[in-house]
């Protein structure tokens, strides 16, 4: 994953979250960052229009860390682009 890809997932997480970016790494987990369930979900929906993928349900509930996160919706962006766009 590229760096930039990952400092800007970091920041919309801060920017929902209200948390300093400063404060999240790649390995910080949600439970370290107070981030509960219901904050997972606003974090979801925000990633989702951040990067114009969409998230499934089941796969968000594996997601424990912000690198499980990172991987996750990077794996979806480059599904997303391997796809032929539709005409």
């Amino acid at each position: 994953m590229p760096d930039d890809f990952v400092q800007r997932l970091i920041q919309c997480i801060a920017k929902t979250q209200h948390i300093p970016a400063e404060n999240i790494t790649i390995d910080s987990s949600f439970e370290q960052l107070g981030i509960d369930s219901l904050d997972g979900i606003n974090i979801l929906f925000a990633l989702e229009n951040e990067f114009g993928v969409n998230i499934p349900d089941n796969a968000a509930q594996q997601v424990k860390t912000i690198r499980d996160m990172a991987q996750g919706v990077y794996q979806l962006m480059e599904a997303q682009q391997a796809q032929p766009q539709a005409q």
